[in-house]
């Protein structure tokens, strides 16, 4: 396994494996890598070669959020990455990604009005920016995302269709802890206390999705009992509880398409994302 750090090595190892019509599966991180993460690694094996970046993008944090803090261990994440069959992982600094003079954007509307783009402004259009950048860089047949982050999941997918960009977008699973708690790097956020309190998510999903089996069809109805469920929590500050169209990300009154019901709640000061969906036209 390689690990490289400029956009000049990724492209000669690609360059490379093309030579040989070599497949390649990517998949676009910010480290500090969980099962979650190993889940997309082990989907990927289907390509001749996978290629994991790890960068921690600061265009998509915004000015009062965790950028200097969030975790990184480049040597835990190459063990595991190379336990797990990844070819080439690409660490490059922000210097690398980004001129000192840069100023062109991947931007998108309407998807990203939404969720988790009402309440961080300027996320989706980094996100974008250097997914897109990534994309270019190592021109990958399959790039794989996590259904945890379900909006960025989707604007991933509308940009690649928009754009023509020749890549196939993968999303896989949720993956939990015993107690329901979907994996994140930000759980090393929590500490004892809030770590007992965090499955008050996974908790209001299951609850959600019985009133939808038992016939609930009325979103505002299904909202607000989730929403009762989470508020008994005393550490858990609700940041948003929605139902949306599962393509364009806009609030739906009725239950009767794909829904997406997505939520972001504090746990003390770490914000937890977490998702189900329910496709009511199958």
């Amino acid at each position: 396994m390689k690990i490289v750090k400029t956009i000049e090595e990724v492209r000669k190892c690609i360059m490379e494996w093309r030579r040989e019509g070599l497949s390649i599966g990517f998949i676009p991180t910010m480290g500090y890598l969980h099962e979650g993460h190993q889940s997309l690694i082990n989907q990927a094996d289907e390509n001749d070669r996978i290629v994991l970046s790890i960068f921690v993008n600061p265009m998509q944090f915004g000015p009062q959020e965790d950028l200097a803090s969030y975790p990184r261990d480049l040597e835990r994440d190459s063990r595991l990455c190379e336990e797990n069959g990844v070819d080439l992982i690409f660490h490059p600094e922000p210097e690398e990604m980004y001129e000192a003079d840069f100023c062109s954007y991947a931007d998108m509307s309407v998807l990203t009005e939404e969720l988790c783009g009402l309440s961080r402004p300027v996320h989706f259009r980094g996100v974008c920016t250097v997914v897109l950048k990534l994309f270019n860089i190592v021109t990958p047949d399959r790039a794989y995302f996590g259904e945890k982050d379900a909006q960025q999941l989707a604007i991933i997918k509308r940009m690649v269709r928009d754009l023509n960009i020749n890549v196939e977008v993968i999303g896989c699973p949720i993956i939990r802890e015993r107690d329901g708690v979907a994996k994140s790097s930000r759980n090393t956020y929590l500490n004892a206390e809030e770590r007992k309190a965090a499955p008050v998510l996974y908790g209001s999903i299951q609850i959600g999705k019985k009133l939808i089996k038992d016939g609930e069809r009325d979103a505002a109805v299904l909202i607000k009992v989730m929403k009762k469920y989470i508020e008994k929590e005393p550490l858990a500050k609700i940041d948003y509880l929605k139902a949306v169209d599962a393509m364009s990300m806009s609030q739906v009154d009725k239950l009767d398409r794909r829904v997406l019901v997505a939520m972001a709640v504090f746990i003390g000061k770490s914000r937890l994302i977490d998702n189900f969906t329910f496709d009511f036209e199958e």
